[in-house]
C-alpha cells in the first residue's frame, strides 16, 4: 500500500468516523424520549416541602390560595379561615414521595392531549394547576399541573371506565408528561373543599329556647330536668301538649353537623334575608351556652361551577349561622357525702379528664364567633318550628259502634263490656190466604118467552 493510498484510507476513516458522532448527536434526545424521569423515579428530583407556605390551585371552577401563618394553614377567599391542615399536608407529601410510572415525550403544546389545557372552560379538559412559593419572599419554589384519568381495561363498580392513575406535569422538567398512579381525589379548586370542618357540639342540652321570626320575644322555651329525661314545654296552659315526636331531634341537635361553606364579611348583607331572622339560645348541664342567629339565605344569582369530583346541585334553601360560645367551667369536683379515698380518686381523675376536654372543646368553638356559616335547611330545621308545630293535635275519639254496648271503667283499669244484646232475628214474611175471587153464581130467572106469535094464528077471545 503506497503513501497516496494510507493517507486516502485515513480521510474516509475520518470522515465516517465523524459521520458516526454527528448521528449519535441528532440522536440524544430520542434516547431520552421517555422524559428525563424514568419509571420507579420520583416526579420532582428535590421537591421542596419545608419552605412552602402558598399553595395556588386553578381550574374551572375558579382558584383556591392557602396560605400558611404562624404554622398553621389559611383560605385567602374566606377572610383566613382555617383550613383543613391534614389534606393540605396529605398533598404536600404526596406529591414529594409521588413516583413515575410511565414518561411521554411531549412539548408543553401537547397539554392539551392530557387534559392540561389552561384556556379551556370545561374541568375535564381544563384540569388543575398548582404553583408552590414561598410567602415570606414570594419565591417560586415548584408547578405542577394534573390533568386526565387514565382509565384502565376493566369497568369499575359503579360502572363506566376504571381509573388507574392520572398524567401529570413538571413544568420545571421539558421533556414531556408523566403518568403517575395516584388519583388526587382530595385536590379542588373549589374553595369549601378545603375548610376546616370543626363545628359547634352542643351536648347534654339542658334548655333551648327560640325567637319569632324576626323578631326578638321568645316563641318556645323547651326544658328538661336530666340529661335522659323528656322536654318540656314550659308555659303550656292545660289545653297544650307536646308533641314528642316533633321535640325528640332537639335532644341530640348539632350531632354530627356539618357546615356547607363560610360566607366572606361582604358578601353577607346582599344574600342574607333578614326578615326572616331567628334567635335561638341554648343550655347544656356542663354549663355551655350557645346564641346562634339563624338568617335564610338568598339563592345566589349565578350558580357555582359544577365540580366534576362533586357533581351535586345547588341547594337553594340554605341558612346563615352565626354563633356565640360561653360556658362556666366548674373548677373542682363537688365531694359526696361519705365518699370511701379509692372511689374518691376515680371520680377525682374522671372530672379532670373531662375539665380538660371541655376546656378544649370551648376553645375551639369560641373561635368561630365572627364567622357566618353556610348550613343546610335539616342542619337548623328543628330550630325553625313554630310554636303550635310542637303541640300534638288532638285527636277525636272514634265514634261508638251502634252494634256494641257502652264500655264501663271498673276499679283496677279494667275494661268490662256488657253483652251485646241479642240481634233481633228478622220478620217472617205471613202469606194471608188466597180469597176466591169468583162471585158465587146466581140462580137465573126463568125465561120469558120471547117467541113472537105467528101471523096466521086466529087471536084467542078473552070473552070465551
Amino acid at each position: 500500500m503506497n503513501k497516496r493510498q494510507v493517507i486516502i484510507f485515513w480521510v474516509i476513516a475520518l470522515v465516517l468516523g465523524g459521520a458516526v458522532t454527528i448521528m449519535k448527536l441528532s440522536h440524544k434526545p430520542s434516547t431520552q424520549s421517555a422524559g428525563m424521569r424514568a419509571a420507579g423515579n420520583t416526579l420532582f428530583k428535590s421537591f421542596p416541602a419545608t419552605d412552602i407556605s402558598t399553595v395556588e390551585i386553578q381550574g374551572a371552577a375558579g382558584s383556591v390560595t392557602l396560605v400558611k401563618k404562624d404554622g398553621k394553614w389559611t383560605l385567602s377567599q374566606r377572610d383566613s379561615y382555617p383550613a383543613n391542615t391534614t389534606s393540605i399536608n396529605e398533598f404536600i407529601r404526596t406529591l414529594a414521595e409521588l413516583k413515575v410510572t410511565r414518561g411521554i415525550e411531549a412539548g408543553p403544546s401537547n397539554a392539551a392531549r392530557f387534559g392540561m389545557d389552561e384556556s379551556a372552560t370545561d374541568a375535564k379538559e381544563r384540569g388543575l394547576t398548582v404553583t408552590f412559593n414561598k410567602e415570606a419572599d414570594g419565591k417560586y419554589l415548584a408547578k405542577v399541573s394534573l390533568g386526565k384519568n387514565i382509565e384502565g381495561g376493566a369497568a369499575s363498580p359503579m360502572g363506566g371506565p376504571h381509573a388507574v392513575g392520572r398524567y401529570v406535569r413538571n413544568h420545571d422538567d421539558p421533556s414531556g408528561f408523566y403518568a403517575v398512579n395516584e388519583m388526587f381525589y382530595s385536590v379542588s379548586a373549589e374553595v369549601r373543599r378545603w375548610l376546616a370542618d370543626d363545628f359547634i357540639s352542643p351536648e347534654k342540652i339542658q334548655s333551648i329556647t327560640v325567637s319569632h321570626k324576626g323578631k326578638d320575644e321568645p316563641a318556645w322555651k323547651l326544658t328538661r330536668v336530666t340529661e335522659d329525661a323528656e322536654f318540656k314545654l314550659e308555659g303550656a296552659t292545660a289545653n297544650e301538649t307536646l308533641d314528642t315526636t316533633a321535640a325528640a331531634p332537639l335532644k341530640n341537635l348539632f350531632s354530627y353537623a356539618r357546615f356547607e361553606d363560610v360566607v366572606p364579611a361582604d358578601k353577607v348583607a346582599e344574600r342574607a334575608e333578614t326578615a326572616g331572622k331567628r334567635t335561638a339560645v341554648i343550655q347544656t348541664f356542663e354549663g355551655f351556652t350557645y346564641t346562634l342567629t339563624i338568617t335564610p339565605a338568598k339563592a345566589p344569582a349565578t350558580p357555582p361551577p359544577a365540580d366534576p369530583d362533586n357533581p351535586q346541585p345547588a341547594a337553594t334553601d340554605n341558612h346563615f349561622l352565626t354563633v356565640t360560645v360561653a360556658a362556666e367551667l366548674p373548677k373542682e369536683r363537688k365531694k359526696e357525702d361519705g365518699e370511701k379515698p379509692e372511689d374518691a380518686k376515680t371520680k377525682d381523675d374522671a372530672f379532670t379528664g373531662r375539665l380538660k376536654t371541655l376546656t378544649e372543646k370551648l376553645a375551639k368553638e369560641k373561635a368561630l364567633a365572627g364567622r357566618t356559616f353556610e348550613v343546610s335547611k335539616s342542619t337548623v330545621d328543628a330550630l325553625l318550628k313554630e310554636r303550635d308545630q310542637l303541640i300534638a293535635k288532638a285527636t277525636p275519639p272514634p265514634a261508638p259502634d251502634p252494634n256494641t254496648g257502652s264500655i264501663q271503667k271498673l276499679p283496677g283499669g279494667i275494661i268490662a263490656t256488657p253483652p251485646a244484646q241479642p240481634a233481633t232475628p228478622p220478620a217472617e214474611a205471613v202469606t194471608p190466604p188466597v180469597e176466591a175471587a169468583t162471585p158465587p153464581v146466581e140462580a137465573a130467572p126463568p125465561a120469558k118467552d120471547a117467541t113472537p106469535p105467528a101471523k096466521d094464528a086466529p087471536k084467542q077471545d078473552d070473552n070465551k
